[in-house]
């Protein structure tokens, strides 16, 4: 079971959660009012930026679209240096005092000649569509976790926040993304060096948590549809982390636990409700249940997938059950199933250094370099 810190704190957090989604649902705000959208809020700690390489990770915030707040952070590993460029190892307080000096600091620049190329991890955080950012001190954690482990660039959006921004906004902002990646690997027509020097899109991951691995599955499948249309960007795998995944048809797990930790089953249908136009609100959306009539492609033509879930997770089972009916037609699918955990174990900030955080980022792992170690990768769309 999960501790008794877990327990007190979801009880704060979902109180807290819970008045926010119901004064929104009182008193909507205008749209038209903020027409770029919002992909953070203010009350939620963010973590600055850090464009030299301290701990082994340089990280940069990049607008993708003027008109819209949409955005990402890139998280570079040490390891795309080449070791003659590699800056020398710093004692903690050294590795600090960089940190509090880089403020204005245009950091690394890629030399031009002979630079190493990396898979790219394309990453959509969670947060129930209403909060939660890419710039998060959690998120921050978990994708410089993810970079150094997986050895690649993770790219981790800030896609537009409901209810400002209304499905399919944050659909179509990863989509959005996946199409930027494909204009930085080419030298005439990206503009941002780190990528343009050391990103591979042909070796491109979609990861997502929570809702994020909504967004994650919706992209992974219009990159079915769309094929050579994204060259040279190809998805060689995705990791649907503790899906967000919905239906009317109620499930053991959704009986059993649906006043479980975090994330319960009444906060999660506000958050709906937030995030789908009235007249489109249904668990059957396609945004919320893949196996819905109508939904995309053929299961058949998606890629590998890792699905991830947790015990005490009242959503569990429709992750299992997507994985399953993946499995049946020949999609490689594994599960990964962690006893004593929550919705959001593996990303939440005050469970990030748990034994069961770090050993899902560590399986993670494993599984995923199967398919972006070089000469390895046998799938891509």
């Amino acid at each position: 079971m999960p501790s008794i810190t877990v327990k007190l704190y979801s009880v704060f957090f979902k109180m807290r959660l819970k008045n926010r989604l119901q004064s929104w649902i009182q008193t909507p705000p205008d749209e038209s009012s903020n027409q770029e959208g919002v992909r953070t809020r203010p009350e939620e700690p963010v973590s600055a930026s850090n464009p030299s390489f301290t701990d082994g990770i340089a990280t940069k915030d990049i607008r993708v679209d003027p008109s819209t707040a949409l955005s990402v952070r890139i998280f570079l590993p040490e390891s795309a240096l080449l070791p003659s460029e590699r800056p020398q190892p710093k004692s903690k307080a050294e590795e600090s005092s960089l940190k509090s000096e880089n403020n204005g600091d245009q950091g690394y620049t890629p030399s031009g000649q002979n630079c190493r190329k990396l898979p790219i991890m394309l990453q959509f955080h969670g947060g129930g569509w209403v909060s939660g950012s890419n710039d998060s001190v959690a998120n921050d954690s978990f994708c410089q976790r993810m970079a150094k482990l997986c050895d690649a660039i993770v790219v981790a959006v800030g896609y537009r926040l409901a209810p400002e921004s209304k499905y399919p906004a944050a659909f179509e902002d990863g989509l959005k993304v996946l199409n930027w990646l494909g204009k930085q690997s080419n030298n005439s027509t990206g503009d941002e060096p780190w990528l343009v020097a050391h990103a591979d899109p042909s070796r491109c991951v979609l990861l997502g948590a929570s809702c994020g691995a909504n967004i994650a599955d919706y992209v992974a499948r219009r990159t079915v549809e769309l094929g050579k249309e994204l060259d040279p960007v190809k998805v060689v795998a995705q990791i649907l982390m503790y899906p967000f995944f919905l239906a009317n048809e109620p499930t053991q797990s959704e009986i059993r636990l649906a006043n479980t930790y975090f994330y319960d089953k009444a906060i999660c249908l506000l958050a709906w409700q937030l995030f789908l136009p009235k007249d489109e609100f249904s668990l059957e959306h396609p945004a919320a249940n893949p196996l819905a009539p109508n939904s995309g492609p053929p299961l058949k033509l998606m890629p590998p997938t890792l699905t991830v879930v947790a015990e005490h997770d009242w959503m569990r089972d429709q992750g299992v059950a997507y994985s399953e009916e993946l499995r049946k037609v020949n999609v490689p699918a594994p599960l990964l199933d962690y006893k004593d955990t929550v919705h959001e174990f593996a990303t939440l900030e005050m469970l990030l250094k748990t034994p069961q955080a770090e050993a899902c980022a560590e399986d993670i792992c494993i599984w995923v370099k199967k398919y972006i170690s070089l000469g390895c990768h046998e799938f891509s769309y």
